[in-house]
């Protein structure tokens, strides 16, 4: 019986480089894989709940001081004014008060998503089964910033909070001063 023949030689050589550039390969697809799996595992989303503090109509305090902007939301800034048939009111404010009454005395959870370009947290918040970014589209107190279009649609059609007169969309508003 013959037994194999050890690899030597130019076709021993070749096969034994050929073995060499699949494992570097393989090692090279082992390692992006990691990177990508390390890379959504940093990226995962981070749940916080407690009770909070409500800054204005589209920012939260977290219990720890952390201020938190509801994403997919934009909201009036506090001392922003807008117009209804009955004059101008400070919408800021009462974009703030419609998310006082939403988060008052619950414990709020919010599914945290990075920071925004101040360093803020950015997240999406719950009382309950309620969406409370949603919620505050949906009523009119704020604009969809990214999410949310559908319900504003609704209030905008509704003629809901900020939908019942006229105003400068909290971007345009802030971009002026």
């Amino acid at each position: 019986m013959r037994r194999g023949r050890l690899a030597t030689g130019r076709g021993g050589q070749r096969h034994v480089e050929r073995r060499l550039r699949d494992l570097a390969r393989a090692s090279a697809i082992l390692t992006g894989l990691l990177v990508a799996l390390g890379l959504l595992l940093w990226r995962e989303e981070t749940r916080v709940a407690g009770s909070v503090d409500v800054v204005d109509g589209d920012t939260l305090r977290l219990a720890d001081g952390r201020p938190l902007r509801l994403e997919g939301i934009d909201a009036p800034e506090i001392d922003q004014l807008c117009d209804k048939p009955s004059g101008p009111y400070p919408c800021g404010r009462a974009a703030r008060s419609a998310l006082v009454r939403l988060v008052a005395g619950a414990d709020v959870t919010c599914i945290l998503d990075g920071k925004d370009r101040y360093g803020r947290l950015l997240g999406r918040c719950s009382v309950g089964e309620e969406d409370v970014n949603a919620s505050l589209v949906a009523t009119g107190w704020a604009v969809a910033s990214g999410r949310y279009h559908a319900e504003e649609a609704a209030a905008r059609e509704g003629r809901l909070g900020l939908w019942q007169g006229r105003f400068e969309r909290p971007a345009d508003w802030r971009a002026r001063r």
